[in-house]
């Protein structure tokens, strides 16, 4: 009969989550691990494995909570227009009340890890493209009832939005100046809107 665990495994993922954003992947040693979450490194390697494995579990758990508000802003009955702003708020309100100013984690596994790992450039690559496939299918809403009026592909736009997105997030890492934030998504909903 297997011994029950003496642990939360959401209580040691959210502090091993913590570990990761806050140091990055390189930094961020099995026994930082085992001190942040209150376990042993052998406790650990025995519940979730090896230190990529553990990464890729805060990583995959970060991914399905950041999706599942994007398709809560973006399945919500509001208009186009208003899906985009509450998008762009939500991200800039997210982002100024990051004290430590961590950033985006699947942003920072794009420039940390993904360049030297395949599965996480898979994985990052497809999250990209999952939250530039909302923001097109918005677009395409928009540009069908008239409300977006651009006469720009709705796949371009999206990917400026994306682009966009990335820039916020990077440029959080070093000041969440609301100014500068809206700074850049100002022109995105000028060009939506002009003939």
């Amino acid at each position: 009969m297997a011994r029950p665990r003496e642990f939360d495994e959401d209580t040691v993922l959210e502090a091993a989550t913590q570990r990761f954003w806050t140091n990055g992947y390189e930094a961020t040693s099995m026994r930082d691990l085992a001190d942040r979450t209150g376990m042993t490194t052998p406790s650990l390697y025995n519940a979730f494995g090896d230190k990529r494995a553990i990464y890729r579990l805060v990583l995959d758990r970060y991914v399905r909570r950041a999706l599942e508000s994007c398709s809560a802003i973006f399945g919500d009955d509001d208009p186009p227009l208003r899906a985009l702003e509450r998008y762009f708020d939500a991200l800039i309100e997210e982002t100024r009340a990051d004290a430590l100013q961590k950033g985006c984690f699947v942003v920072n596994t794009a420039l940390e890890v993904a360049p030297h790992d395949a599965d996480f450039r898979d994985l990052v690559t497809n999250v990209f493209g999952r939250i530039e496939k909302y923001m097109r299918d918005c677009i395409v809403r928009g540009q069908s009832d008239g409300t977006i009026r651009t006469k720009l592909p709705a796949a371009d736009l999206a990917r400026l939005f994306l682009g966009a997105t990335l820039g916020i997030r990077v440029l959080a890492r070093t000041s969440a100046e609301r100014e500068l934030l809206t700074g850049v998504v100002r022109p995105l909903f000028a060009l939506l809107r002009t003939k």
